[in-house]
């Protein structure tokens, strides 16, 4: 196995993010599209951080802190490099991000019927919060 890369997105990145969420992601976001992810990495660019091996992008993850919590999305990893260590690089990047910003706790926005996502979780050292419900309200048709 090719020795991995970790880093933050730039904006030449996007694109080819967007496409790789379409094929290694499970689920959309209202945010998956070019203005979101541009808006992100303008706002905070540390935040979309990469995995890639010889050249090829093989996984994210969205490592944001609004300075009073570390919220984690877009774990996404190529479904060919799967359970060799892309994930956990990619989450011990954005748990060092963290910790030098002074977060405390992490949390992790995972779909309930991604039952992959939930071994990848756990394993990981997460695990869900039941007393906790996700409240949304979209702001824009």
């Amino acid at each position: 196995m090719t020795a991995l890369h970790i880093r933050p997105a730039v904006p030449d990145d996007l694109d080819p993010v967007l496409a790789f969420w379409r094929t290694a992601a499970e689920g959309t976001s209202i945010s998956d599209d070019r203005a979101g992810v541009e808006r992100l990495v303008a706002r905070d660019p540390e935040a979309l951080i990469l995995a890639e091996s010889a050249g090829e992008l093989v996984g994210t993850v969205i490592a944001g802190f609004d300075g009073w919590r570390c919220h984690l999305y877009r774990l996404a990893v190529h479904p060919q490099r799967r359970r060799q260590g892309v994930g956990s690089a990619l989450l011990a990047a954005a748990e060092e991000r963290f910790a030098r910003l002074g977060g405390r706790r992490a949390d992790a926005m995972v779909l309930v019927r991604n039952e992959t996502a939930h071994r990848a979780w756990r394993a990981a050292g997460y695990g869900p919060e039941e007393r906790w419900r996700r409240w949304v309200k979209p702001l824009a048709d």
